[in-house]
């Protein structure tokens, strides 16, 4: 079969990652996750929201697809789990295989999330644990949360969302942040960084948007284990 230089797929693929997953690719410690409020945007069928529930934590996850039945999502989450692993094999060599075993165990650790997410999305829709949104148009009033998490959508489909787009997200993130932002990974599908980083880094010191770059204990592609940190309570700048 022959290698591709990124991964081929015609959607942003709606699956997501578990709790533990999460922990790790944002570097979170639980003292900080019970420290207030938290929003996963856009959660995708991430299993962080309901898991970190039933730990007593308080986390909100949107998504533009969150108007939809569970057992829609469900169908959606399977259907692209399958496309994107359909396409895996091509691109095998922009993956190490240090933080997962084989491609067997990243499909294990998807299904679940993506069960215990349409398991506890009918109650918890209701309860507004899920909300519907689509970024960068955000219901919640500014400050509303002390951390905010987003994986795998900004810089990752940077092929197809352009740099306006980026910018205009990352000002939505601050607005409802009233801590931390936290953005995971700063690579796109072919595993290298995003070509425009130092643009918006310069937009970010432009508007006085405290931010680092830190390393996460958390690689699957090769080199993406950096995240992006911005302060939406602190006017300073990164070395």
């Amino acid at each position: 079969m022959k290698e591709r230089d990124q991964l081929d797929i015609d959607r942003i693929a709606f699956f997501g990652r578990t709790y533990a997953e999460y922990m790790d690719m944002f570097g979170l410690d639980e003292s900080l996750l019970r420290n207030g409020r938290i929003l996963d945007c856009p959660a995708g069928a991430s299993s962080f929201a309901a898991e970190a529930h039933k730990l007593g934590i308080n986390v909100t996850a949107c998504d533009i697809l969150y108007d939809l039945t569970s057992g829609e999502l469900m169908e959606k989450g399977k259907n692209d789990l399958q496309h994107v692993f359909e396409k895996f094999a091509e691109v095998s060599h922009l993956y190490t295989w240090k933080y997962y075993k084989n491609k067997d165990e990243v499909m294990a650790l998807r299904s679940r999330a993506l069960e215990i997410f349409a398991n506890d999305f009918p109650v918890g829709s209701k309860e507004g644990q899920y909300v519907q949104a689509e970024m960068p148009h955000l219901l919640f009033s500014d400050k509303t949360f002390s951390l905010v998490l987003s994986s795998n959508f900004l810089f990752l489909y940077g092929d197809r969302l352009d740099f306006d787009f980026h910018i205009a997200c990352l000002k939505e993130l601050v607005r409802v942040a009233s801590g931390e932002v936290r953005i995971f990974p700063l690579a796109g599908l072919d595993a290298k960084p995003y070509p425009y980083l130092n643009d918006v880094l310069g937009f970010l010191h432009s508007e006085r948007i405290g931010f680092e770059i830190k390393k996460a204990p958390f690689e699957f592609q090769r080199g993406g284990n950096l995240m992006l940190k911005l302060y939406a309570d602190k006017r300073c700048f990164a070395k």
